[in-house]
């Protein structure tokens, strides 16, 4: 894809910031996930012949797919090329990149449609095919750390171009296209499910593994405590361990109820873990051990599974969604300022900030 990024970069005007770039991007993907959201909150709406979601929302999505594709993969390239590179545009990039990663996920899940009996992907297979992709990059982000080097694999690159297939797959030919076997009684979501446990069992988590041990070999380690090593995966996983507990010991079967809502919040808790990993990344600073949001999480799925919130389990967790997604944004607006003054920058623009 290098050489179509390097023609699209010599068009964008030298006086548009890279983090304009980026934040586009991640507009567009945002737009593109509430639209498909209004046509299609329970995932269910691609589940009969003809779907329920209009045949432009799905070009309209491959559109806006190309487009955050093409803008991520520029940004870093246009820094280089306006001499703006900062830690604020880093951070900027891989923050937002840090939660766009589940929003794709989300999007793409109203494409093959959730199980009716028939075909589709159960709310469980959901749930563990959002958690393989957050771990995935979590890894190479826990890598950096330990490495000082980002190790991207180019996986990334096929996920994209393999979304943006599926898109145009079902504008063209329909949502019928998922729900006939397509190989040996196997479905195409079936095929995807199993590349991407094959390439992250096999290939991305072994690749991270063998990269840090490698530089424990050549001693470029960043920290030679195990205990300092592993530090930051432990409020990640401990994420997953209270919402995994939450999923499968739900009274009323939350994910089941709402699925949107639930997996919206995995990807928003993520992102805000991930994004304190990063900082301490890039700052050499060592991460906390337990994040805050655990603690209420905790308490929240104790009600929940104990039978304390009883039918009020749904609410508890639309108010709890929102608070998260509001921490997140605040915790977001909050970094990229203090960052701005003091690097003395803008985060949308060239300009220097005039000293007070």
């Amino acid at each position: 894809m290098q050489p179509i990024w390097n023609k699209i970069i010599k068009i964008v005007p030298l006086w548009i910031a890279p983090n304009l770039l980026t934040f586009s991007g991640f507009v567009m993907i945002l737009v593109n996930y509430f639209l498909i959201s209004f046509y299609d909150w329970d995932y269910t709406a691609s589940g009969t012949s003809p779907g329920l979601v209009p045949t432009w929302v799905w070009l309209f999505s491959a559109f806006t797919t190309f487009c955050a594709y093409a803008l991520d993969s520029i940004d870093g390239k246009h820094a280089r090329r306006t001499q703006s590179s900062t830690p604020l545009g880093e951070l900027f990039d891989h923050g937002l990149d840090s939660w766009a990663t589940s929003i794709f996920v989300l999007s793409f899940f109203s494409v093959c449609s959730r199980d009716n009996g028939k075909t589709g992907v159960s709310v469980y297979t959901m749930y563990i095919y959002l958690s393989i992709v957050l771990f995935n990059f979590m890894c190479s982000h826990w890598e950096k750390y330990n490495t000082g080097v980002l190790f991207l694999p180019w996986g990334y690159d096929i996920s994209q171009v393999v979304l943006i297939a599926a898109y145009l797959l079902t504008g063209a030919l329909g949502v019928e296209v998922w729900q006939k076997p397509f190989l040996f009684g196997y479905y195409i979501t079936d095929a995807l499910v199993i590349l991407l446990i094959g390439f992250s069992l096999f290939l991305s988590f072994p690749q991270t593994l063998y990269n840090i041990h490698r530089a424990h070999l050549k001693k470029t380690l960043k920290h030679e405590s195990l205990y300092e090593g592993l530090l930051p995966l432990v409020s990640p996983l401990l994420l997953f361990v209270l919402l995994t507990v939450w999923v499968v010991l739900s009274p009323s079967n939350i994910l089941a109820k709402q699925p949107r809502l639930f997996l919206w919040m995995v990807g928003v808790a993520f992102s805000n873990v991930i994004c304190k990993v990063i900082i301490c990344q890039m700052s050499s600073t060592r991460p906390e051990r337990f994040h805050w949001f655990l603690f209420p999480l905790a308490l929240v799925v104790y009600a929940a599974i104990s039978g304390l919130l009883g039918w009020t389990e749904e609410a508890v967790l639309a108010v709890l969604t929102a608070l998260v997604t509001a921490a997140h944004v605040h915790f977001g607006v909050c970094v990229g300022r203090q960052l701005s003054e003091h690097l003395n920058i803008y985060i949308f623009s060239l300009k220097k900030r005039v000293q007070e």
